[in-house]
């Protein structure tokens, strides 16, 4: 295991500030996995894995670990005739992947086009989008169980998947995840539901549309609303939607008709944040080197900051926004590291 000592995050994640970490090393087997989460406990500093670096936040130096996943690998495990199982490394990029799948015709994740991050950040997350969450496909979830110290293979039912959520989750820094398995469909349903979809599909005159027009779709959807973090910082959506009651959901909605909610169950909605956000008067907004984008209140988008205490400070003045107009406490998507 090779590490290096004391050196700038800033071309490690996506809104590039200048935090550093006091070790730093590239994982590329499981091996690796096993040296790295020994060196955590024998030298007693806490181990971070780094995927792309899409979904965090550094505020202040790490005094530990960073570990970039770079472990790659997409490889068939089995096959039937309507179904295909792949075993993917989990430093593989997801939207590779995606289109890896697409070509292939295997259906499944077509609508989680573009997301930025890693195939093992995206049970994590249990990332989203268009009406699919990568729980529709996951298999199985192959990862280190750094307490016990040994590896573990998870089912779908016990990686206890929620909205934007899972065991991997809410068990912080328990689990390295190294293999992700994932069932994709050689005749898939394709999902159309979400009207801005249906729109697209149209413009193009597509009425039949095959996995390459979805993606596409989503490709264009997904570009014209959210910065390019290349040319500007930002980790897509910062806040989660939250879910009410449905009991709150009509109380606010007596008071704010043009609210935008989707019903989860009998007795839950689930609010747009992006929503909640502009009615507060944020989107466009600039502090400083941080600002709110103009496309998306959702965004939080850097225009060269040094520290990331600028964007979650700034974050917190829009937590304590919606709370003063609505009454609902906003919470961040984004794994802060402070």
């Amino acid at each position: 295991m090779y590490t290096t000592k004391n050196i700038s995050l800033k071309l490690y994640h996506s809104f590039a500030s200048n935090e550093t970490t006091s070790d730093f090393s590239i994982i590329t087997s499981q091996n690796d996995i096993v040296a790295i989460s020994n060196w955590s406990k024998q030298n007693d500093k806490p181990l971070l894995i780094l995927g792309s670096g899409s979904n965090v936040l550094f505020t202040k130096h790490f005094d530990g670990m960073v570990a970039k996943m770079e472990l790659m690998g997409i490889k068939k495990i089995s096959e039937t005739p309507s179904e295909v199982v792949l075993e993917v490394g989990a430093g593989e990029n997801w939207h590779y992947f995606v289109c890896y799948c697409v070509q292939k015709g295997w259906g499944g994740i077509e609508n989680l086009s573009l997301i930025p991050g890693t195939v093992g950040a995206s049970p994590i997350q249990n990332i989203g989008a268009y009406g699919a969450e990568a729980k529709d496909t996951i298999k199985n979830v192959i990862a280190y169980d750094t307490i016990n110290e040994k590896w573990e293979i998870f089912t779908n039912q016990a990686c206890n998947f929620g909205y934007r959520s899972s065991l991997f989750k809410s068990e912080k820094n328990r689990y390295i995840i190294s293999h992700v398995h994932f069932t994709l469909q050689k005749q898939p349903t394709l999902k159309t539901d979400y009207g801005v979809i249906r729109e697209v599909l149209h413009e193009r005159n597509i009425k039949n549309p095959s996995l390459v027009d979805i993606s596409n779709a989503i490709i264009q959807i997904r570009s014209e609303k959210l910065p390019d973090p290349k040319k500007m910082g930002n980790a897509g959506s910062f806040f989660k939607n939250p879910i009410i009651s449905i009991d709150q959901f009509e109380q606010l909605k007596t008071e704010f008709p043009n609210m935008i909610a989707y019903p989860i169950t009998d007795t839950t909605y689930k609010l747009a944040a992006g929503w909640l956000i502009e009615a507060c008067g944020w989107k466009g907004i600039r502090n400083g080197n941080v600002g709110c984008y103009a496309k998306q209140a959702l965004v939080i988008v850097s225009y060269g900051i040094e520290s990331g205490k600028e964007v979650y400070e700034f974050s917190e003045s829009i937590i304590q926004s919606v709370i003063k107009k609505f009454g609902i406490t906003l919470e961040r998507e984004v794994n802060v590291i402070n």
